[in-house]
């Protein structure tokens, strides 16, 4: 758009110094409207490593493209047209696969089909799948005693933790993820992650110093809770039981493996200690890509790139698992019937189930429709009941149209 025949300047355009008014730092890019451009320049403010896809060839995509304009989407009490979905769900990429052909493919926002985008806690997901692989192989399992891979953790609020534990969000550990409180745990320990400004001096160098500082406030197995922390205490375990780090570990047995298109990547602390939670960066496609593996029973043609196994246990809740979920001390954010290694599942059965993110980022697989719809998205607020659930409301009525 041009004014008076020059471009019309946004967000961190033009030549240096940047004006303040358009000027992303770590004390706003989280926040709108900094957080359109923050979300989608990640490694210009926050220091990452690279998830490599290797040298292979991408997995094709092939396409089908609808016209999905006359769609209606349920939305809250009314009816919306698609645009009018991705507008009022402040979507920065759209991407619909039906029987693993893409139908509609949107980029808003300045997103391009190269553009990586913060994936906040989908990246619990991804993780997920590369703990399966090795749980797989044989270096860990979900009875394990978190002590047992990591010794030094012994005579903390970790003993007795279990992987299983983390990977359900069933730990007792004591950590507040209330993210309108920038005083809370959730908050702070982005200090340590370099996602905002030290204003905590006595915070520890890194993260893995930050865990055994941590507290108890129940036994571990107690209701489902969910921390973020649990996450990246997962991490940690995955890592030592490899030997190998977080974004080397996801491009061996991930990103290699299922065809990724372009380079990922992942923020770190000041010790190069990736964020599991909430860090991993990735374009559209290659989400679609990660999906499209969840819905082929974590098959890429004929090779398993996440073990079904591992599939099948998420889809198969422990007999306490939903009980536990419905007692948590907080309402559950209408994703799920319950929570399972690290993803919301729906409907076990069909299967329905996604990994879900802060700020409006998804990952959705609806089994029945052969349908995987990828979204990503920067709310103004961190997270809104009211958009969540009109977003998974349209999506689960889109993905029924286009299966139907």
């Amino acid at each position: 758009m041009t004014r008076g025949g020059t471009r019309e300047l946004g967000l961190m355009a033009g030549a240096p110094p940047i004006p303040a008014e358009r000027l992303v730092t770590l004390d706003n890019w989280q926040d709108p409207p900094f957080n359109r451009w923050g979300f989608q320049h990640i490694r210009d403010l926050i220091p990452t490593a690279r998830i490599h896809r290797g040298e292979g060839p991408a997995w094709a995509l092939p396409r089908a493209e609808r016209d999905l304009g006359a769609v209606r989407l349920p939305f809250d009490s009314r009816t919306v047209d698609l645009e009018t979905f991705l507008t009022e769900t402040y979507t920065d990429g759209f991407l619909v696969l039906h029987g693993g052909r893409v139908i509609t493919e949107r980029y808003l926002n300045g997103m391009a089909p190269d553009t990586t985008h913060l994936l906040m806690s989908v990246s619990k997901s991804l993780t997920s799948a590369v703990c399966g692989v090795l749980v797989d192989g044989g270096l860990l399992a979900p009875p394990d005693l978190v002590t047992d891979h990591l010794p030094e953790l012994a005579g903390t609020s970790w003993d007795g933790c279990t992987v299983r534990h983390l990977l359900d969000m069933r730990a007792g550990t004591r950590f507040n993820e209330d993210y309108d409180d920038l005083e809370a745990d959730v908050r702070v320990y982005e200090q340590i992650y370099q996602w905002r400004p030290r204003t905590h001096a006595e915070l520890p160098a890194d993260i893995t110093a930050y865990y055994p500082t941590l507290a108890n406030k129940g036994p571990h197995g107690g209701p489902f809770d969910y921390r973020s922390i649990l996450s990246d205490l997962l991490a940690w375990v995955m890592e030592r039981a490899a030997g190998a780090r977080l974004p080397d570990l996801m491009s061996e047995h991930l990103w290699r493996p299922m065809g990724a298109e372009f380079d990922a990547e992942v923020t770190v602390d000041a010790h190069g200690n990736a964020m599991a939670d909430g860090g991993v960066c990735t374009t559209l496609r290659d989400l679609a890509r990660f999906g499209e593996l969840l819905a082929n029973d974590g098959r890429r043609g004929s090779s398993e790139v996440i073990p079904a196994a591992w599939l099948r246990d998420t889809l198969t809740p422990d007999a306490d698992s939903v009980e536990a979920y419905r007692a948590t001390e907080a309402e559950p954010r209408g994703l799920g019937s319950y929570y399972r290694n690290q993803f919301w599942v729906l409907d076990p059965a069909a299967p329905i189930y996604r990994g879900s993110g802060i700020n409006g980022q998804t990952v959705f697989v609806h089994g029945p429709a052969q349908v995987v719809i990828t979204k990503l998205s920067t709310w103004p607020v961190a997270w809104e009941d009211g958009i969540a659930a009109r977003t998974l409301q349209a999506m689960l009525a889109l993905a029924e149209e286009i299966g139907g």
